[in-house]
């Protein structure tokens, strides 16, 4: 048998991704990261680096970025709820995840935005939960009808309920880690056991260009000593908060993520880490960051292939639209998206359901993003050879009438060479015209409907919903909140 051939995307060549590296070296060393975390500055201190208190400014050797590199893991687990369901991400491996914490959800009924109930979010998860394609829920909706203040905690006491997949989230406030890992302790079964299963990836965001808040630096170093993969967000506009060109926004991405690489190894050595990135072109005449932009997905295909360099695990935001409805613009750019992102070898993507630059989530778009995923997944497994010989022995006596319909090469191998989408219509004209010739929107929200129907909720355990409950109730009530929404059951 001839080896599969798996299909890549690379844009960028070894001399040009060297020079990158060197010059986010330099850009460390010479000009330094502001770093807004007293704890982050210490240990950047101890490990020998220049840093001036008073600036929050740090200066990062060549020497220590290496070591560190050294001592991120290649690749890493993560597990679903039960821990038996493992996930690789590094190498090629590729997963999607709906994009996280949108602060509207488009209504499919009048067709505007508008702020999610819990109950919502709920059916984002319960959604989520059954849609094959992808591997990995998120945080992806902010409850309404909670006080910001636990909004962070709220969406992942309810993920961790109402769907089994591994999640990726983040919290809003220093304060906000401590409820969240007693949460995700609580579903794994104490803290040493997440450390050995770890069931969430946080984000952590800088602010660009080059500073670290306190708060996503406290979240780099809590999650490094929790054993919880950090995926590190760095976000530059072209133009506008990194240099105009895509070249020169990748020297402060990898700058960026550097160091906030640093910053996990320092606080915990061999902690994991994922190199993402959520950064975009600026479009100059509507002052907007558009996710759809083909060159905001040549930045995320640039520095995910620079990061495989580095032999770092990787994420970015793609398989979204900008686009504020189901229509056109929102198919071709999620389409475009998952697939460079999936030929990228990227292995988390966030991005399926969104609109309007990364900020509405849509759950009719959601399950037609799935099918936009599952053909990505079906080209980067490349053409693989079934027989040896591939064929000639199916035409031994070919006779006029040969057809292949009910050989039983056929019926062995449809399946795994093909796909079959649901929601993409693939009907002729006058069937699709006899089922009311509905559009891809309207089959979607019909198929929303299905599944919330044939899906039931796929629950926790009685008494780790009330441990749970608990630790949740206790984080609302110190921030002055004593009854929270009904969730249903």
């Amino acid at each position: 048998m001839i080896s599969t051939l798996k299909p890549n995307l690379k844009l960028l060549s070894s001399e040009l991704i060297q020079q990158i590296v060197a010059e986010a070296y330099i850009v460390l060393e010479k000009q330094g990261v502001f770093v807004e975390n007293t704890e982050a500055l210490a240990l950047l201190r101890d490990a020998g680096m220049q840093v001036d208190s008073s600036s929050q400014r740090a200066h990062l050797t060549n020497a220590l970025v290496q070591k560190c590199l050294s001592t991120t893991p290649e690749t890493i687990s993560i597990f679903d709820r039960t821990g038996t369901q493992e996930y690789i991400v590094g190498g090629d491996e590729v997963h999607f995840d709906p994009g996280s914490a949108a602060v509207t959800i488009l209504d499919h009924k009048t067709q505007t935005q508008r702020k999610a109930t819990t109950q919502d979010v709920i059916q984002f998860f319960r959604i989520t939960d059954s849609l094959p394609y992808l591997d990995f829920q998120s945080t992806g909706l902010i409850s309404g009808d909670v006080p910001d203040i636990i909004s962070d905690s709220y969406r992942l006491y309810l993920g961790l309920q109402f769907c089994n997949k591994p999640i990726v989230t983040g919290t809003f406030r220093v304060e906000g880690f401590k409820s969240m890992f007693e949460m995700l302790s609580a579903v794994r079964g104490g803290p040493s056991a997440l450390a050995e299963k770890p069931l969430a990836i946080f984000d952590a965001c800088p602010s660009p260009a080059l500073k670290w808040s306190n708060l996503t630096t406290q979240s780099l170093i809590d999650c490094a000593r929790a054993g919880i993969p950090s995926e590190l967000i760095s976000m530059g506009m072209t133009g506008a908060t990194s240099p105009v060109t895509i070249t020169g926004t990748l020297v402060q991405h990898v700058a960026e993520n550097l160091c906030r690489l640093v910053i996990c190894q320092l606080a915990e050595k061999g902690a994991p880490v994922i190199f993402g990135g959520s950064p975009s072109s600026f479009d100059m005449r509507k002052g907007t960051t558009p996710m759809g932009a083909i060159e905001t997905m040549m930045i995320d295909s640039g520095y995910a292939q620079i990061a495989k360099s580095l032999n770092l695990p990787t994420h970015a935001y793609m398989s979204l639209s900008d686009s504020k409805l189901n229509d056109s613009q929102a198919g071709l750019e999620t389409g475009i998206g998952a697939v460079l992102a999936a030929l990228s070898g990227i292995n988390v993507i966030s991005g399926p359901g969104m609109l309007d630059f990364e900020s509405c989530q849509s759950l009719e778009k959601l399950v037609i993003d799935n099918e936009i995923c599952a053909m990505a997944l079906r080209l980067v497994k490349g053409v693989e050879q079934r027989d040896d010989p591939i064929a000639t022995h199916l035409f031994e006596g070919f006779t006029a009438d040969t057809q292949f319909l009910s050989n039983p090469h056929t019926r062995q191998w449809y399946r795994q060479e093909h796909i079959f989408p649901d929601i993409i219509d693939r009907d002729t004209y006058d069937y699709w015209a006899t089922l009311g010739g509905k559009s891809m929107p309207t089959r979607a929200a019909e198929k929303v409907e299905e599944l919330l129907k044939n899906h039931p909720p796929n629950l926790l355990e009685q008494n780790v919903r009330e441990n749970l409950k608990s630790i949740m109730y206790a984080d609302a009530k110190e921030n002055g909140l004593d009854v929270l929404p009904d969730l249903g059951y």
